[in-house]
């Protein structure tokens, strides 16, 4: 019989294998969904509807395997908070400004291209940049608030970059929505798990039942991140790949333009961390944060638009598939261009 102790090494075991492996099995996932979607383009609507639920496991799972009292210091460190929030919200507009005229004559993949490269990531950012060495309690503390400034933002850049009536046919309450299900409800959620696996303070029974109940909601939550991943590239792809074949003729104009996006926004978040004199981890976060954008959250955005404007959920997920290959990039280049130089920490 298998001894407890047996389990738990081996459990240990696939979790380090998961993590050493992650990259080529997230592009095993976007294989399977591909291959999925186009052998069954039927099962396309199903899928889509899977996208929030997976997406709220993926960030639960996320949330919980980050203390949350170390996000709560992550929090006070104002510097990195700063850069993140600058780089994304003031320097990247102008960047994605200039790459929209390039589509500014087709109103779909206008919006689709604006909808994602305006917003930036708060969910699998934080899977690659742990990959990478970045600071991942740091992202996941700026995460709420990333979130909450581009529900605020975005409206007023549309406004600008694609003219006030566009905001006639953008239903802002997906994103309301969105905002709600997949950061507020597992955040709390992650709070609540952790709060009982801690136990109450000044019970020496409690204490002992919450350390072990913490290394379980622990391991748990780090053994699901990967599969949770993969599952959820699967339902995304898989959902949405038949479709962009089907328009792959139109869709092509948007390729370099994200690709373009990729290497600016890099040379913004390195330059960024830079000026504001980061420390390695959080420059390397802030460089992820800039460069990887919130395609599965504004995807439902964009689903909701009119049906002559059904190019849009295409361009948002070719943003993604594109994405997904630099990630894999730049989880090998970052660490690279983002070295110790003896810059002071950010605190």
């Amino acid at each position: 019989m298998t001894t407890p102790p047996d389990d738990a090494r081996r459990g240990s075991r696939t979790v380090e294998w998961w993590d050493r492996q992650q990259v080529p099995l997230y592009l095993l996932a976007i294989a399977m969904g591909a291959a999925i979607g186009s052998a069954l383009p039927q099962v396309a609507s199903t899928l889509e509807q899977a996208i929030t639920p997976a997406l709220a496991l993926l960030l639960f799972a996320t949330f919980s395997g980050v203390p949350l009292i170390e996000v709560g210091r992550a929090f006070r460190d104002l510097r990195f908070l700063t850069t993140v929030l600058l780089a994304n919200f003031l320097v990247v507009p102008v960047v994605v400004f200039g790459l929209s005229r390039f589509v500014a004559d087709d109103q779909g993949l206008l919006l689709g291209v604006l909808l994602v490269l305006l917003t930036p990531c708060v969910d699998y950012v934080i899977v690659f940049t742990g990959l990478a060495g970045g600071a991942r309690a740091r992202l996941l503390a700026a995460a709420p608030l990333l979130m909450l400034v581009q529900m605020l933002l975005l409206p007023v850049y549309l406004s600008l970059f694609a003219g006030p009536e566009v905001l006639e046919v953008v239903d802002v309450r997906p994103f309301v929505e969105a905002f709600v299900v997949l950061i507020l409800v597992p955040l709390a959620a992650a709070a609540g798990v952790q709060a009982l696996a801690r136990g109450r303070r000044g019970q020496r029974d409690r204490r002992t039942i919450g350390a072990i109940a913490g290394g379980a909601v622990e391991r748990a939550t780090a053994a699901a991140m990967v599969p949770l991943m993969m599952l959820t590239l699967v339902v995304v792809v898989g959902s949405q790949i038949a479709a962009v074949g089907a328009e792959v003729r139109f869709l092509a104009r948007v390729l370099p333009l994200y690709v373009a996006f990729v290497v600016v926004a890099v040379a913004v978040g390195v330059l960024a961390s830079r000026v504001a004199r980061l420390d390695v981890p959080a420059a390397r976060a802030a460089v992820f944060s800039v460069a990887t954008r919130n395609s599965l959250v504004v995807l439902p955005l964009a689903l909701a638009l009119p049906e002559s404007l059904s190019i849009a959920p295409l361009a948002v997920v070719t943003q993604t598939l594109v994405e997904l290959v630099a990630m894999v990039v730049l989880v090998r280049v970052v660490p690279l261009v983002v070295r110790d130089t003896g810059a002071t920490h950010s605190r």
